[in-house]
């Protein structure tokens, strides 16, 4: 079976690297918020350009609650996103203590739209927390506008979009703050839970720094109440090493992508967008088609591991339905959940496997349609 993911290949590709990291961590006795952590943050920061501060945590769902708490929002304060997105945005925004509100996605990039942000401010919004889902960039500069216009702060989740760009310019550098997950399906990804936050601000960077350990000063005082969101040495080593081959591995996304993109387009297929003024991260490649789940069994019976990424809108799921101001009314996004699926995507990908997907997608419309 041809994985739609596969993490363990990263590390076969990265091996002699990642086991010298993984030593040099065990030798030095320092296993959390030590040399490493501070190394790699600092190599982020640099990744997404100047006068840029990194701070390593848990994990993805810690950086967004940990950007909300940071910047002084809780209880009532209302926080707009997708619904089309991981449930982990929707649970960091609840886990800070403030309220998610769904707006709607454009159905070419499948990011949240501008105008739907706009219709859902009320006196009670506080932040706009776009996704770029899959690693297609949000449109940035339209909901910039909105957040000026309303006097909303603005937090990027970036979790699937690691070196993604509009226009030369990295995404989670056009908000004050962003977060990422690096868990280990990502494209900057571990091999365990892991999470980064990316400021302009340095006094905020340090608040970060208090509140990811219970709200200590230096003298392990705690002077606010904080959280315990520590990124461990190990998980910092690895990502060191594969902050190194990003650019790369992601170029070799968008190549698997427009060979995807080729075959495909005379199909009656919505494909991913890769326009020419963005860098796509491309961290799935996620198409949409009717009778969507006859052709993921039909791949699947030849050898190729499709799936529903997500099979679920947030709204969609019982924990959150009904119960979520703009979840009845998300046409396009509940569109999209009919018809989406996502075919095998990342660098390791070899060329005979990219053939036999190629291959069998284009069957299955001969034979079926």
């Amino acid at each position: 079976m041809i994985p739609f993911g596969d993490p363990s290949a990263s590390y076969q590709v990265h091996k002699s690297e990642i086991d010298q990291a993984i030593k040099r961590v065990l030798d030095s006795g320092r296993y959390v918020l030590g040399n490493e952590v501070e190394e790699f943050e600092k190599e982020f920061a640099s990744f997404h350009g100047k006068d840029l501060h990194a701070i390593g945590v848990a994990n993805g769902t810690d950086a967004i609650a940990l950007c909300l708490r940071g910047i002084g929002l809780g209880i009532g304060d209302e926080v707009i996103t997708p619904s089309h997105t991981a449930v982990a945005t929707v649970a960091g925004i609840e886990q800070a203590g403030c309220t998610p509100v769904f707006a709607d996605i454009d159905p070419k990039t499948r990011c949240i739209t501008p105008k739907s942000i706009d219709e859902r401010v009320t006196t009670k919004t506080r932040a706009i927390m776009p996704v770029h889902i899959y690693g297609q960039p949000a449109e940035m500069h339209s909901i910039l506008e909105v957040a000026k216009a309303h006097n909303l702060s603005l937090i990027e989740d970036c979790s699937q979009a690691h070196g993604a760009e509009i226009q030369g310019q990295k995404v989670g550098t056009f908000a004050d703050m962003s977060a990422y997950s690096s868990y280990p399906t990502k494209n900057l990804g571990g091999t365990g839970d892991g999470g980064v936050i990316l400021c302009r601000s340095k006094e905020f960077a340090e608040k970060i720094k208090s509140l990811r350990q219970y709200g200590w000063n230096e003298a392990r005082e705690s002077i606010i109440p904080g959280f315990n969101s520590r990124l461990d040495e190990l998980q910092a080593a690895i990502l060191r090493v594969k902050l190194q081959h990003l650019a790369d591995d992601n170029a070799k996304r968008r190549a698997i992508a427009l060979s995807y993109n080729e075959a495909f387009k005379d199909l009656p297929i919505t494909l991913p967008v890769l326009a020419n003024t963005e860098l796509h991260a491309m961290h799935l490649y996620v198409i949409e088609c009717d009778r969507r789940n006859e052709l993921m069994e039909y791949l699947r019976n030849n050898q190729i591991g499709a799936s529903l990424h997500y099979p679920l809108a947030v709204h969609q799921h019982i924990a959150y339905a009904q119960r979520i101001r703009g979840g009845d009314n998300l046409p396009v996004t509940d569109l999209f959940y009919q018809n989406n699926l996502t075919l095998p995507m990342y660098p390791e990908l070899s060329k005979d496997s990219i053939e036999h997907i190629i291959s069998i997608v284009q069957k299955w419309f001969r034979e079926e349609n």
